[in-house]
């Protein structure tokens, strides 16, 4: 029966290790969770039909036509995430931390009216800045012990009939030069590990950091007071760093060989791509605002991973030995095509209540590249992920120059089975606004679940619960 659970392991093994990337790295930059200025964080992100705020750009560039002066927006954010894990009843925690900018940017304001009278164009805008739209800053540890399998079990059956110059860079061929991984019968090449049913004791730890930033050029107007239209060139770019620990050490009593061993996995990826958005919104009455925009997908041209591995080995004599592998790979991503449909009811001067709502079709992102034809990543993106559809809500009161904000978010779970990884988000604010400017403050509250698989084969799946606190304070100047 094990060498059953053993071939079916090695299968998945096979069809996720022709390079690093996978459909989970197309998720990963396709699921954004956009920060910005502590306004639109406090009221959730929901404002598609309200707009006068910077955040608004890569969301519905509209919004840029209700601006009535200029502005410059900066926001300096502070975040900790925290991860649960729960791995055959073993829970673990870690935290990590973040200084970072929620966004950065300007927005020009004319009146065409006073070269003009006769115009209905009242406005025109240009905005230009920065804002985040993805934190990949986090800490996951995880342990357990295992009597079924070992990180090394499969590789024998990976590595049998191929000679040691033939065997896999980054993982049999690490084992074989550490000699966690021995041949038994150099007429055919069959190979062996020391323990290949488990009895020991594994750890993982990872950790990530990085971010997703937009880099937002946007044009608008307003015509008439009824209609406010906008138009954004973004240009996103990606840094990601992971740092992947596994540690194996045998259980007392198991093996005659074997004492220990450790792999780090290092990944670090960067890409810029450039992606378009139209935005409206639509005054239908004093107090009913009306929103629509439609994002293309981003086309990342220039995606590039940098990753390495080491294996260090530990044996019961005392002897030890170190092996590694490095590389590098180019390629593109396309991410989802995405709608928003909006609406904001206005409460005279007192107050405002707003809702978003988001399509997105996770299952259409695309892996691509000259070297590889990502069939079989790109049929995992089809065959896994789905549309979902996220809701946004908002609110904010206003007291004299003081204002009180709260929102709710909510993204759909992006795979059509397994854990519920649906995403949360509470968030409270208030702001103070004067005639030159604001000073906003926001903290936002959002959790989502995961698993996580050591490796390819036979072991359970880590549980993970993520949460994630963000406090953001806005200054805006008003010119």
């Amino acid at each position: 029966m094990k060498k059953i659970f053993l071939s079916i392991a090695l299968l998945v093994i096979l069809l996720g290790s022709a390079f690093a990337q996978n459909h989970l790295d197309a998720l990963r930059y396709s699921k954004l969770n956009p920060g910005g200025t502590a306004r639109f964080v406090a009221m959730g992100g929901a404002f598609g039909a309200l707009g006068s705020d910077f955040s608004a750009l890569s969301s519905n560039p509209g919004g840029i036509g209700l601006y009535r002066s200029s502005e410059f927006t900066i926001t300096p954010a502070f975040s900790t995430t925290t991860t649960e894990s729960k791995l055959n009843q073993n829970v673990r925690e870690d935290s990590r931390y973040n200084f970072h900018l929620g966004n950065v940017g300007v927005v020009m304001t004319n009146n065409p009216g006073l070269k003009n009278p006769n115009s209905l164009w009242k406005n025109m805008q240009f905005g230009f800045g920065l804002n985040r739209l993805v934190n990949f800053n986090n800490r996951v540890h995880m342990s357990s012990d295992n009597t079924v399998s070992s990180l090394l079990s499969t590789y024998p059956m990976m590595a049998n009939g191929k000679a040691p110059d033939a065997l896999g860079r980054f993982d049999t061929q690490l084992a074989y030069d550490t000699e966690l991984m021995f041949v038994t019968d150099s007429s055919n090449w069959t190979y062996a590990v020391d323990l290949p049913y488990g009895g020991v004791n594994q750890r993982k730890t990872i950790e990530s950091e990085g971010s997703m930033n937009e880099m937002v050029f946007t044009v608008g107007g307003n015509y008439n007071d009824r209609l406010y239209i906008g138009a954004t060139l973004g240009v996103p770019f990606i840094r990601y760093k992971e740092i992947a620990t596994y540690a194996e050490s045998k259980l007392e009593g198991e093996g005659t060989v074997f004492k220990n061993l450790k792999r780090v996995d290092n990944l670090e990826t960067t890409g810029t791509g450039v992606n378009f958005k139209f935005g409206m919104i639509v005054r239908a009455t004093n107090w009913l605002r009306l929103g629509a925009a439609v994002h293309t997908p981003t086309f990342f041209s220039s995606m590039s991973d940098t990753y390495s591995s080491s294996m260090t080995s530990g044996f019961e004599n005392g002897y030890t030995a170190k092996a590694s592998a490095d590389g590098y790979f180019e390629y593109e991503l396309n991410t989802p095509f995405r709608a928003i449909g909006s609406v904001g009811i206005v409460i005279g001067k007192s107050g405002i209540i707003s809702a978003d709502y988001e399509y997105v079709d996770y299952k259409t992102a695309r892996l691509r590249s000259y070297e590889y034809d990502f069939y079989t990543e790109n049929e995992n993106i089809s065959n896994q992920f789905r549309q979902t559809n996220n809701l946004r809500l908002g609110t904010e009161w206003r007291y004299g120059t003081l204002s009180f904000r709260g929102g709710y978010a909510f993204q759909e779970n992006p795979y059509k089975s397994g854990v519920n990884s649906a995403l949360s988000s509470y968030s409270f604010g208030l702001g103070l606004r004067e005639q030159h400017y604001s000073v906003d403050l926001a903290w936002v509250h959002s959790y989502y679940d995961d698993e996580y698989y050591m490796y390819s084969g036979l072991v359970n799946p880590a549980y993970t619960t993520t949460t994630n606190n963000t406090f953001l304070l806005t200054l805006g100047f008003r010119f």
